[in-house]
């Protein structure tokens, strides 16, 4: 034990006041004079004794109270186990806020209120000299500052759990001695790797663990196919995941669209295992709408509503270039009131009906120019899908060449010109798990009967093979260019070459190529802490090419991200004051754009974390700097670094005494009491 201010033992001389009253506190006897003195002189001499019992019981409480008293001056402690670290002048705090710090420990308090209970109480470890620093704070902060900033400290679904704080500080002016992080130390999340502390910096990481309970969130929400159709039924597959610990046995689920419910079901999700639903909806009108998953899910609750818009899929453009007198595209497109269809002649094409298109047949086209090269290169660079149906004669096959080349296709070569009749071969039978002939084949009972072709084209590699021939060879392949696609045919459609037109296959392949062409840059949802938001160009937006600011607005909340156009596209960060999940809408100049669903991290709702025992695993003995505190409700985080590093305080335990002392004389004056005289006793002669 060391006494902090050994001086004030000087005031153990105190000790001799009361051993002096005790030795100077004499008294007369009074002497009775009776016939019979036996009896008395017995009931005296058992008096006495309990009289002096009691002064030096009452004598010893007073020495106790006056040394406990003054050792409770002299603040002595246990000295610490380790002394590195203890005169640490500037201290950095990171308490997590992320949405999964909304979990309840085992004191039913929130993760979050007790980290921020547990970092409150690191000053009574420090000097009066320590300055804290917080990612949150600027700069350095005294005691009485750096508690108020943790009081306005709130879960963010913007918040990084570790390595955002950690860079932050980084770049905080002043060097930090020791940094404490109060995180439940996510295993999807955390790695060692984000403690990249310096060389004499000390790191203290404070585990906090939730209760074991079921937690079922929302995945993911999927469509089978991204053209939704208006009035028409589509499938919407919903992921459900179990992130706690438990089974889930009985899991409610809703699913709204706008304010309309439109299935509700129950089902079971395993701890740490998924469950995927189907659910048949129907969108009403043209209009983007809001929808929403909800899950009835307790005590985790932060994560029970999943939201996403649906937005019916517009008229799909298609120009269609090629001869005026092929008319099977024509009337296949034409007649369907999915599409906008647009002929053009290859001689003088409009070019900007070739930007705007969504897909652009080029069909048997004796020569392609150099302009239609290049339009068609910007299309699919744009994200656009061009369909080539190659001629049969040999008079523009360089300039195809040339056009396969700008689009990126690998190397392709020509077929020598028949000198008779071409000779037709019979294309394979398509694969019924391949996702291009989705419900086509459905419930065929024997084998169709497939077209016939004699390739012009043939390929080494694509990537994706729709169609085949027999002997392996392509017919119908697609080709990745840019963020759009290049189909390419083997054969002309005309000219004896295919009878691929007039086959039962050709209206659901030009159907499926066309609805595959439409492409929207506006995801179903985004979350919180994705950072950068990609949508389409000034048309997507509701730009027309001047400058103007765009906000994020949700109910009384305006946000204005940073935003920029890049490459024909809208980039804004999503700010990081936006920390409720929900439908923000996007707008310009005042009016509203598109409506966006923002939710939290599904890494949030995994609440599988390390314990202590496992970060000091994890962390691994290469690393003497770090350490691992376990806050528990005996002892705080702060006592238990003051007990190691600065020592174990007594001066409670004697102020204890002193009072225990203290109380210990009023009961012995209280029922000891002064003793009573003895009555004469007469005794007859």
């Amino acid at each position: 034990m060391t006494l902090t201010y050994p001086w004030f033992l000087w005031g153990l001389l105190a000790v001799a006041i009361p051993i002096a009253i005790h030795l100077f506190e004499l008294r007369r006897p009074q002497r009775l004079l009776f016939t019979n003195v036996g009896f008395i002189r017995e009931i005296k001499l058992i008096t006495a004794r309990q009289r002096k019992v009691k002064h030096l019981l009452v004598l010893l409480a007073r020495v106790c109270f006056l040394v406990f008293l003054v050792l409770l001056f002299c603040q002595p402690f246990i000295p610490a186990r380790k002394s590195e670290g203890v005169a640490a002048t500037v201290v950095a705090v990171v308490v997590d806020a992320t949405p999964s710090m909304q979990v309840l420990s085992n004191t039913d308090q929130p993760l979050f209120e007790r980290a921020i209970s547990e970092a409150r109480d690191l000053p009574a470890a420090y000097s009066a000299a320590t300055r804290y620093v917080l990612p949150e704070g600027n700069g350095q902060l005294s005691a009485a500052a750096f508690q108020t900033t943790l009081d306005q400290l709130a879960i963010a679904g913007t918040a990084p759990a570790v390595q955002g704080p950690l860079q932050r500080l980084k770049t905080r002016s002043g060097k930090t001695q020791q940094v404490f992080i109060f995180s439940d130390f996510q295993k999807n999340s955390f790695t060692p790797k984000l403690l990249a502390a310096d060389s004499g910096q000390q790191v203290f990481l404070v585990p906090l663990a939730g209760k074991a309970t079921p937690n079922v969130f929302v995945d993911s929400v999927l469509l089978d196919d991204a053209f939704v159709r208006a009035g028409t039924d589509i499938s919407l597959r919903v992921r459900l995941r179990n992130g706690g610990s438990m089974v889930a046995p009985n899991c409610q689920v809703k699913l709204f669209v706008g304010a309309r419910q439109v299935a509700a079901y129950q089902t079971a999700v395993e701890a740490q295992r998924t469950a995927i639903s189907t659910v048949r909806v129907r969108l009403e009108g043209a209009d983007l709408q809001q929808c929403r998953v909800e899950v009835e899910d307790f005590p985790v609750t932060f994560d029970n509503t999943y939201y996403f818009t649906l937005q019916p899929a517009p008229k799909i453009r298609i120009v269609d270039i090629g001869s005026p007198e092929e008319v099977n595209t024509r009337r296949l497109y034409g007649n369907e009131p999915l599409f906008a269809y647009q002929g053009s002649r290859p001689q003088n094409p409009d070019y900007r009906q070739l930007a705007a298109a969504n897909l652009t047949v080029v069909q048997e086209v004796p020569q392609v120019e150099a302009g239609l090269r290049e339009a068609l290169r910007q299309a699919v660079q744009q994200g656009g899908t061009v369909v080539i149906v190659p001629p049969a004669g040999a008079a523009g096959r360089a300039s195809y060449n040339q056009l396969f080349r700008d689009l990126g296709i690998g190397t392709v070569q020509w077929a020598a010109i028949p000198a008779g009749a071409p000779i037709l071969q019979e294309v394979a039978q398509p694969s019924p798990q391949n996702p291009f002939f989705r419900d086509v084949f459905a419930g065929q009972s024997r084998q169709a009967v497939m077209p016939k072709a004699a390739p012009v084209l043939r390929w080494s590699r694509s990537g994706t093979d729709v169609l085949r021939m027999r002997d392996g060879d392509g017919y119908l392949a697609g080709f990745a260019s840019g963020r759009g696609m290049v189909y390419l045919f083997a054969a002309p459609f005309g000219g004896g070459y295919a009878d691929f037109t007039n086959h039962a296959l050709f209206v659901p392949v030009m159907y499926r190529l066309a609805m595959q062409s439409y492409r929207t840059d506006q995801r179903l949802a985004y979350r919180l802490n994705q950072g950068t938001v990609t949508l389409g160009g000034t048309e997507a937006v509701g730009g027309n090419g001047k400058e103007s600011v765009l906000k994020l607005v949700k109910d009384s909340l305006t946000f204005i991200p940073s935003q920029r156009m890049q490459a024909g596209e809208l980039r804004f960060e999503v700010p990081p004051g936006m920390r409720e999940s929900g439908f923000y809408t996007l707008t310009r100049n005042g009016q509203p754009v598109t409506t966006l669903a923002f939710n939290f991290d599904k890494r949030e709702s995994s609440l599988a974390t390390y314990s202590a025992a496992e970060l000091r695993q994890l962390i691994g003995p290469n690393r003497p700097k770090v350490q691992v505190y376990e806050a528990t409700a005996a002892q705080s985080v702060a006592a238990q670094y003051k007990a190691e590093r600065v020592g174990t305080p007594l001066w409670r335990y004697c102020l204890w005494l002193a009072l225990g002392s203290l109380l210990a004389e009023v009961l012995l004056l209280r029922f000891l009491g002064r003793l009573r005289k003895a009555a004469p006793v007469a005794v007859a002669a």
